[in-house]
């Protein structure tokens, strides 16, 4: 596999209090996707095969630019690019750092909590989606409702770390295109019980694959490659 040349990290200038700020685990996204498609293949699903592309979670919206620049780079890959967010800011912000990637307003945008708001026609329509979900376990002062910050839900998980991204995965499979090749790329955290954690994916009907990991201070972040079992 030729890696793709000469694309450099998506330019990010938006920088509000309750958007996260792209951090390791972003980067961690954005350096596998870069090792790991080329003019023929997304990690292993034929490139022009890929027709719909979900950043869920977006934040700056830099996962999504990254995509779009990858279509500026090779023609072959032309999905469409779909990125939402719960937070009305985190769209705004997007939509400010699409225009500093001189793209002109090429991904689609709207706020969503997961799924919540999506429209019924993108059910069984995605052949690639990322989450970077909040993943760590919830603190005593959230759990109380003690000074919370909206950006503090950038990372609460819920009280074990994973709640969020198992219900993400339990309304996932309704929007992948399970006729065709598909994977679901997110992030996960040695701060929760990953063995509980990937039981509870292997349950849903999930294969989980690591793919990538990266120890930063003190954790290790994963990525995981899943897709959803038909048989």
């Amino acid at each position: 596999m030729i890696p793709i040349p000469f694309i450099p990290d998506p330019i990010i200038n938006c920088d509000h209090k309750n958007v996260y700020t792209p951090s390791d685990d972003s980067f961690l996204l954005i350096d596998y996707f870069k090792r790991n498609i080329d003019e023929n293949n997304f990690d292993g699903i034929p490139i022009s095969k890929i027709e719909n592309v979900l950043d869920l979670g977006t934040g700056t919206g830099i996962i999504a630019i990254l995509f779009q620049l990858i279509k500026i780079q090779y023609l072959n890959f032309n999905p469409k690019i779909y990125a939402s967010d719960i937070l009305k800011e985190a769209i705004e912000c997007a939509k400010i750092n699409e225009g500093a990637n001189s793209i002109n307003k090429e991904i689609i945008f709207f706020q969503s909590d997961l799924f919540l708001s999506f429209q019924e026609r993108l059910k069984h329509s995605f052949n690639i989606i990322v989450f970077n979900p909040p993943y760590l376990p919830s603190s005593q002062l959230i759990n109380k409702n003690y000074n919370n910050k909206i950006i503090d839900y950038s990372w609460d998980g819920g009280l074990k770390g994973y709640e969020t991204l198992i219900n993400f995965l339990e309304n996932a499979k309704l929007f992948l295109n399970l006729k065709k090749d598909h994977s679901i790329y997110c992030i996960t955290s040695s701060r929760t019980d990953l063995l509980e954690l990937n039981k509870k994916i292997k349950n849903l009907n999930y294969k989980n694959e690591i793919v990538e990991k990266r120890h930063i201070f003190f954790e290790d972040i994963f990525l995981n490659k899943l897709q959803y079992k038909t048989h």
